[in-house]
């Protein structure tokens, strides 16, 4: 009768035996078959193992089911105390509280989620193999970032929107990567620290060419001649430029899970080969749950970011560009240095370099295809600072990555390079002019353009 009822469960699951040993036979499954990316690699470390002999005692199968997935996918992580601030943000909204507290509570509880996110995808890549899974995971691992920018867009806050993707890729190139240089180095002084020199090399390519489609318009604006009417070139270079970097991230994509993928691959620890842990509609369920809260604290932040500003006496520019994305990946970011620490640098680089390549040629360019379909006048213009910045962040980041190996100087001088872009930003008082650049674009014929500044 115990069989019997083992038997059931594994099923409600979606998890057989045939299905764990078809998939182990054919190198899909996420555990030393090298599926698993660093991100979630990263993830996992801020995860706990749930004790299954609790749930087991629950006599009827549909109740036991649901608090087996509750337990594995609410309190399965370390982040797990921030929960409450999710249903907090929402009583804080509905109860019309001080806008800065919705801020932060929402900021709080968006920093669960996306390691949620990250758990989810690689639940349901169990099921589809790895190359469906590692497309989940070049959608959705920056599922937080993407979403605010959606919402700010829809709120016409194109400043918002390029800011918080800046500081995503400033964050992971200087402030994860720096500091898991500097702990590493720390860690292992008395070891070589060496890693794979090609992962580093395609991403610093792929975030070269991104940086090129950001100067372009920039370049474009500052060499036009005096009284030209450019904005809508430089508008529409921007957009041509967005659909040949999805183009060139769908290339890499394609490089990363099927041509060059050894060159991706995460070298795990030793230990026995995982299974998953909820089934595949269970985990497709919570990932579509999960989406729409951060669809809602999204459009929380998005709302009161300039409430905060205005509170707590700090520009909105740093505040999406220094504390969106601190928060929002802390669950990712924490997980880098503990492989640093393990002096497992090829997973630290892969999850600072996957995700600032992500940031810059998904993200960005999708924000303008997805701004142009919504008729809103954004470009790749993002600024001469917040270019600049940009910038000088992957120049320095190619030449400490190019020799292969590394040691805690380096982390010190990205992690230095971080603080001052950080100071820099914190003394900015500029004001959002997200509004006026959409009143010009509304007022003006397409054909004419917007006097350049």
């Amino acid at each position: 009768m115990d069989d019997t009822s083992d038997t059931m469960n594994d099923m409600e699951n979606g998890i057989s035996d045939h299905q764990n040993n078809t998939k182990g036979g054919l190198g899909l499954g996420l555990g030393k078959s090298g599926s698993r990316t660093p991100q979630n690699m990263s993830s996992s470390l801020l995860r706990k193992k749930s004790d299954p002999i609790l749930v087991s005692k629950v006599r009827f199968q549909m109740l036991r089911a649901f608090l087996t997935n509750l337990q594995e996918v609410i309190l399965g992580t370390k982040l797990a105390i921030l929960f409450p601030a999710i249903p907090l943000a929402v009583a804080a909204d509905f109860y019309h509280f001080g806008r800065p507290w919705i801020f932060a509570l929402s900021l709080l509880g968006l920093t669960p989620l996306a390691e949620r996110v990250s758990f989810l995808t690689e639940q349901i890549a169990y099921f589809t193999g790895p190359t469906v899974g590692g497309l989940l995971n070049a959608t959705c691992g920056n599922a937080t970032e993407l979403i605010i920018a959606l919402f700010a867009l829809h709120q016409k806050k194109i400043d918002v929107v390029k800011y918080s993707l800046l500081g995503s890729i400033l964050s992971n190139l200087l402030l994860v990567l720096g500091t898991s240089l500097l702990c590493g180095g720390l860690a292992n002084l008395k070891k070589e620290q060496r890693y794979d020199r090609k992962q580093a090399d395609v991403n610093s390519l792929l975030l070269l060419l991104g940086l090129l489609c950001h100067m372009l318009p920039l370049m474009f604006k500052y060499a036009a001649a005096p009284g030209i009417y450019i904005a809508n070139y430089t508008l529409q270079l921007s957009r041509a430029s967005s659909i040949f970097m999805l183009v060139a991230y769908m290339a890499y994509i394609f490089f990363q899970l099927k041509t060059h993928r050894q060159l991706f691959d995460a070298q795990e620890e030793d230990e026995e080969e995982e299974k998953a842990l909820i089934g595949f509609w269970s985990a497709f369920s919570w990932l579509v749950g999960m989406t729409i809260i951060i669809a809602v604290l999204s459009e929380y932040v998005v709302g009161t970011i300039e409430a905060a500003s205005s509170s707590w006496g700090i520009s909105v520019s740093f505040i999406s560009i220094i504390l969106l994305p601190i928060v929002g990946n802390a669950a990712e970011h924490a997980g880098s240095i503990i492989f640093a620490l393990k002096n497992k640098l090829d997973i630290s680089l892969g999850v600072a370099l996957g995700s600032a390549t992500q940031i810059s040629m998904f993200v960005v360019p999708l924000s303008v295809i997805v701004a142009w379909i919504m008729h809103i006048r954004m470009d790749l213009d993002f600024s001469l600072l917040e270019t600049s910045s940009l910038a000088f962040t992957i120049i320095i980041t190619a030449f400490t990555l190019q020799d292969g190996t590394s040691h805690y100087m380096k982390g010190i001088v990205l992690f230095l390079c971080y603080i001052i872009i950080a100071a820099c930003f914190f003394v900015q008082k500029t004001p959002l002019n997200n509004t006026t650049y959409v009143n010009l674009g509304a007022e003006h014929n397409p054909s004419s353009g917007v006097l350049a500044a």
